[in-house]
Order: structure tokens, then sequence, then C-alpha cells
């Protein structure tokens, strides 16, 4: 992890300390989302949670060849994917373990071609509420300040099951 890679992720967690602890931990989301989603959230998928507060979380996506589309930069569809994985996890982290919370819209701007390294999406919720959480997702080549797109999204919460 490079200076401006490892800042970045210390601003994140410095931000996170001075908010509310998150309902699940990294650990606990791991094996979450490993058992619940063993297809997306496995030793091959190359996601990682990087960090987690109520209200957002860090995620890598390990670069790999296959993302790149013609032009040689990484796919739409890619960035797409990261930013639904980030808000899933940002809002798992803020309410607990809830695997039929689903996405409901999302919405990504690609602004600049990302570098050919991996990808660090950084999602913040902006409001939760009983049944809605809408939330942005930045997402950045790693070592890179510059966003390269801006997604946000609406997750729909399930209401709790009595009985």
């Amino acid at each position: 992890m490079d200076e401006l890679e490892l800042g970045a992720e210390q601003e994140t967690m410095k931000e996170a300390e001075r908010g509310r602890k998150p309902t699940m931990s990294v650990r606990e989301l791991k094996d979450f989302l490993g058992a619940e989603f063993p297809e997306v959230f496995n030793a091959d998928s190359g996601l990682s949670i990087s960090g987690v507060w109520h209200g957002g979380a860090l995620i890598r996506q390990a670069h790999r060849a296959s993302f790149i589309r013609p032009g040689g930069t990484i796919s739409g569809p890619t960035m797409m994917a990261l930013a639904d994985f980030a808000m899933y996890v940002a809002v798992l982290a803020s309410i607990g373990p809830v695997p039929l919370a689903v996405t409901t819209n999302l919405n990504i701007n690609f602004l600049r071609k990302p570098d050919a390294a991996d990808l660090l999406a950084e999602a913040r919720l902006m409001k939760i509420g009983r049944r809605l959480a809408v939330g942005e997702v930045a997402i950045r080549s790693a070592g890179e300040p510059d966003v390269v797109a801006h997604a946000t999204s609406t997750y729909s919460i399930p209401r709790p099951q009595h009985g």
C-alpha cells in the first residue's frame, strides 16, 4: 500500500472513530457475506472489506486483466458491481445482517479513465430509515486522489419478520 492510499484509508477510519460503532464488524460481515453470498464474496472474487463504520464502508476490488475492456480501461459493469457491493456492506454495517435488503436504484457517473490498478470504493449513507437507505459511493484507483466514478444508490430494507 502506498502512502497516499494508506493516508486515505487512515483518514476514513479517523472519521469512523468520531461516529457510531458499526452494527456488524468487518469479521462479522466477511462471515455473513461468505455464507449468504458465496458466489459474490469468496477468495477468488478479489473483493475485500478494508473498513466499516456506522453509515459507511471502504471496499477494495483487486485488479484483474478480465476487467479490462477495449480501450484499456476497467469496464463499467465492474465499477457498477463494486459500487453496489460497497453500498450493501455499508447498509449491513449500519442495520445488521439483513440478507433481503436489496438495491432499488443505482445511478453511476463515470468521470475519468481508471488506472490499471486495484479500485477503492468508499460508500457513505446519507439517510438510513426504517424501509430505505440512501447513499453515495466514490470509486478511486488505488493510490490516486481523483474519483473515477461516482454512484448514488437506494436500498430497500424489508420489514422485520415477527414470529
